[in-house]
């Protein structure tokens, strides 16, 4: 039996909000909103994956913080795990101004909102660890 292979998502917030995004048309996923994030390479650590998918993604530089949540799902009729880390944009104006390379919006949506968004389902089993996370003040 393989082990479970890991993807990463990262979840910037500001306030009483979080960044998504919505991915391209296209494929199981298309048109979902999002924490953006991606498959971690062999060989690659959890913090190198995040800050290479956001360069690729959005083309702006971040800096990782701590794990909020993780999730177990399937794709493809394989077993993933999905580990989510509180992210920060390091350059205020690259933040303002992304490049969208794999997604056709963005978006700052309060926490509140999320429970009604149309968010993959491998990231809304993300949720409870992120209320927790916020409940506890760790993200301010």
């Amino acid at each position: 039996m393989s082990a479970a292979r890991i993807s990463i998502a990262g979840i910037a917030i500001t306030g009483e909000t979080v960044f998504i995004a919505r991915r391209l048309p296209g494929g199981a996923l298309g048109g979902k909103w999002e924490f953006p994030g991606g498959k971690v390479e062999a060989g690659e650590s959890d913090t190198a994956a995040l800050i290479r998918e956001y360069q690729e993604e959005f083309g702006v530089p971040i800096e990782t913080g701590p794990l909020i949540g993780t999730a177990r799902f399937e794709h493809q009729g394989m077993s993933r795990t999905l580990r989510a880390y509180r992210i920060f944009f390091t350059d205020r104006e690259a933040s303002r101004n992304f490049t969208l390379a794999e997604h056709s919006a963005w978006r700052w949506i309060p926490v509140r909102d999320l429970e009604s968004c149309d968010l993959a389902d491998s990231d809304r089993k993300l949720l409870p660890g992120l209320y927790a996370y916020m409940q506890a003040g760790a993200a301010r």
